[in-house]
């Protein structure tokens, strides 16, 4: 090759370098976090990688099995997430046993095509379980475990937008401990699936909260309690817990907050659990920075949030994101994020809204890391949204308009 034209190839190579994100990563042992920055805001993260990365990584390395528990499916062509999917039809191609379990309520706002590319892929069986025959609620946790060596969990669904346009923040998981307790909730959702759908009973697992051991580095929170593994910590149980044991500071960003039931199978219709925890820690001092999503502005939300907002040392702000410029995006540019971080010690990511029916009678994982490093970075990724253009506090006085969700 002529010299002009290597020097020209090498400037081509070292401008494409500069020009891709260079995504470093934000792990400590047997964990690392994962972050969707929305496209075209101000908002980046470039010490994370995002989950696209990430998930085809973990599906290219599956040998035997990949399990999967998600509350929907979407995908659209020429999206990024499409990969995602290519990869796992690689692996089920290759030999590897897939199993998808998916609420049965979810499929109204599924995409029909994505179900059906999903049942196509070679060696996985496709499955629906509709979880409010068990407790009333829906299953709600985004997650997977590969060969029940390694697993994700986070607010991602399995869902073009959560890739490229909704704020999401997961986990990668290596630890065994956790990783074997993730698989053990799978097997009792798809085993309940198979006794209903015989007609049987599902019984319950355990009555009472399984004492867990408060002092691990590293805890799985799940719910509903009458469906979880020994060993395995009740999220209802915990979460308050966590906030009494605050001393300075909580810092938490989430799509929805409210003491009120969710969905209309919910028997609990005002739900304080959460609400008094929070107004409890600040009772005592600490300093509470919560964080939601527009679409909390709905009512009667908006009239919790106004209230809690009046509590002396807490700060609510509300974040809205532009829309995309190629136009309105149905149930997206919004954060969907729900973390958690605790005097800079303790951090909490999970996939449960904080209202009722999540926590109480809903399929939905936490992580609790007792770590200073990812504690530290979630306050940081909390700080970036709290700080931006597109979060403002609340206002009590202020009539806020019906949020657009599905519609403009």
């Amino acid at each position: 090759m002529h010299r002009s034209a290597v020097k020209l190839a090498a400037a081509a190579v070292i401008l494409f370098a500069q020009l891709m994100p260079v995504r470093a990563e934000v792990s400590i042992p047997g964990f690392e976090l994962v972050h969707t920055v929305p496209r075209e805001t101000l908002l980046e993260t470039p010490d994370l990688r995002e989950p696209v990365q990430v998930w085809c990584e973990m599906f290219d390395s599956a040998k035997r099995e990949i399990v999967l528990g998600q509350f929907y499916v979407a995908a659209k062509p020429g999206e990024t997430f499409d990969r995602v999917i290519e990869h796992l039809e690689a692996a089920g191609r290759r030999g590897v046993k897939i199993r998808f379990l998916m609420e049965e309520k979810g499929k109204p706002i599924s995409d029909k095509a994505t179900i059906e590319r999903l049942s196509r892929i070679p060696n996985l069986e496709f499955r629906t379980l509709d979880y409010s025959k068990l407790t009333g609620g829906i299953i709600h946790a985004k997650y997977f475990v590969v060969d029940a060596a390694a697993a994700y969990v986070g607010s991602q669904n399995f869902d073009w937008r959560s890739f490229s346009d909704i704020h999401e923040t997961g986990l990668k998981i290596a630890d065994q401990a956790i990783v074997k307790q993730l698989q053990q909730i799978f097997e009792y959702d798809w085993h309940a699936q198979e006794l209903l759908a015989q007609g049987k009973i599902v019984p319950r697992v355990r009555v009472a909260a399984s004492p867990v051991d408060e002092s691990k580095k590293a805890l799985l929170l799940a719910s509903p309690n009458a469906f979880d593994p020994d060993g395995v910590g009740d999220s209802e149980v915990e979460l308050p817990k966590l906030l009494a044991a605050a001393k300075s500071e909580v810092r938490v960003q989430l799509l929805d907050y409210a003491p009120l039931g969710y969905g209309p199978n919910h028997t609990r219709p005002y739900y304080a659990v959460i609400d008094n925890a929070i107004r409890s820690a600040a009772a005592r001092g600490v300093r509470i920075k919560l964080m939601v999503s527009n679409w909390n502005t709905e009512k009667p939300a908006i009239y919790y949030l106004k209230s809690l907002a009046l509590v002396p040392g807490v700060e609510i702000r509300i974040v809205t994101l532009p829309q995309a410029s190629t136009g309105f995006i149905p149930y997206a540019r919004v954060i969907h994020t729900k973390t958690m971080s605790i005097d800079g010690q303790v951090a909490w990511i999970g996939t449960s809204n904080w209202a009722g029916g999540y926590m109480d009678n809903s399929r939905n994982l936490e992580i609790v890391l007792r770590n200073e490093k990812m504690a530290k970075r979630i306050a940081d990724l909390h700080e970036q949204t709290w700080d931006s253009i597109y979060a403002q506090p609340i206002d009590v006085d202020k009539s806020y308009p019906q949020p657009a969700k599905g519609a403009p």
